[in-house]
């Protein structure tokens, strides 16, 4: 990744309401040593003005395909040759179009086709017009592409409606251009992630469930694509989209999840088992709704099998990387588990700290002790553990891991 003083970032900005948030991101991004040129559709300059960005990036904005200022003559090629990346905030609907056809018919447009460098588009819009089966179509052909796409949200909008479509907050995008920025440090690696909670079923309607968002799985997820690995996700019920270039296998039920990670996990090399996973099921779950009465209901539970547990004591397991949620005495508890299992590592946090939260404190712990993550989002949590699981993969401990179990 590009140091935080030498990070080269193009900012492209395109016609819609949220084009005032890239004054913020490109505050954002100057404030941590970043040099940033911005280039502007003539519809985004009748959001924000070219001298607000100039003043905020220090850069004359370049808005022509036909100007002359740059000195080779040829901004629409070389203003990306010195970029480590391009990033455009907002990018409306038609600009995704063009980007998805390969049309090039403004600077911008232009600069995105004969690029060198990746490419991040947070987009926004009206909820009718992301809804749009063009639109989803464009979003994939781009997801294919290689494009990484940051957003949008959902929440209330210009236009009076509410649904998705929002653009991200500038603090969102810019995490998502360092994310984006991260070495490749599993490049070309098969990892395997489970994530959310488990729902097992009383009767037809009612269940057994748990408060996991989902949220450190998919950023784990996230953050194992950004490194280069090919990621499947197995998911429990959740609110999250899954990463654009995630294979995702949805699923509900604990024996649902043990059952896609054993039709996944013999072509995975590393296995991060971030899913809570429920420890008991109903032994025999009503095939319809039952009715409420006055008497008190007993449910006979039985246990369901222990997913990493089962991984780990494979022939020939993948690099096993466990969690562990506890609500006391935190590191004694969680080491118990990691050796129990036999893991290289495994990552702990407090229930009360972590469920539900934006942001969490980790402690990783492998062979040569504790490491200790200080309090951050859960995506940023996530990079540093991937990183983590990468030096140790890389170092084969889990190699060594299979020595000292014989």
């Amino acid at each position: 990744m590009a140091s935080k003083s030498t990070r080269r970032v193009l900012l492209g900005v395109t016609g819609g309401i949220a084009a005032y948030k890239a004054a913020e991101l490109c505050r954002l991004l100057t404030q941590d040593g970043s040099d940033v040129q911005v280039v502007m559709t003539p519809a985004a300059c009748r959001f924000i003005t070219d001298t607000t960005m100039q003043a905020l990036s220090g850069k004359a904005v370049l808005t022509d395909l036909w100007d002359s200022r740059p000195a080779s003559g040829m901004p629409h090629i070389e203003l990306t040759r010195d970029r480590d990346i391009i990033v455009v905030a907002p990018a409306s609907a038609d600009f995704l179009a063009k980007l998805a056809a390969g049309l090039a018919d403004d600077l911008l447009s232009t600069l995105c086709l004969a690029r060198e460098c990746p490419l991040l588009v947070a987009p926004a819009m009206n909820r009718q017009m992301w809804e749009s089966p063009a639109t989803q179509r464009n979003l994939r052909a781009l997801g294919g592409d290689g494009v990484r796409i940051a957003g949008p949200a959902s929440g209330d909008q210009a236009c009076g409606e509410v649904g998705p479509g929002r653009m991200l907050e500038a603090e969102e995008i810019y995490r998502e251009i360092i994310a984006a920025l991260q070495p490749a440090v599993l490049a070309g690696v098969r990892v395997l992630v489970t994530a959310g909670p488990t729902f097992e079923a009383i009767d037809a309607v009612r269940g057994i469930t748990n408060r996991s968002s989902g949220r450190m799985g998919y950023a784990i997820a996230q953050a194992a694509i950004d490194a280069g690995a090919d990621v499947t996700l197995v998911s429990g019920p959740t609110a999250l989209s899954a990463p654009a270039r995630a294979r995702l296998v949805p699923v509900v039920s604990a024996q649902e999840m043990l059952d896609a990670v054993n039709a996944n996990v013999a072509d995975c090399e590393i296995f991060v088992s971030v899913a809570a996973v429920a420890d008991y099921r109903v032994a025999r779950p009503a095939s319809h709704k039952m009715k409420k009465s006055d008497e008190t209901l007993t449910l006979e539970l039985e246990p369901t099998v222990d997913i990493l547990a089962s991984v780990a004591k494979r022939p020939d397991p993948p690099f096993c990387v466990g969690f562990a949620v506890e609500s006391q005495d935190l590191e004694r508890l969680a080491e118990d588990k990691r050796r129990r299992k036999k893991l290289p590592l495994l990552a702990a946090n407090l229930a009360q700290d972590a469920i539900g939260s934006e942001e969490s404190e980790l402690v990783l712990l492998d062979e040569s002790g504790q490491h200790r993550l200080a309090r951050a989002p859960k995506a940023v949590q996530a990079r540093r553990l991937v990183e983590h699981i990468a030096r140790l993969f890389r170092s084969g401990a889990s190699v060594k891991l299979k020595a000292v179990r014989r």
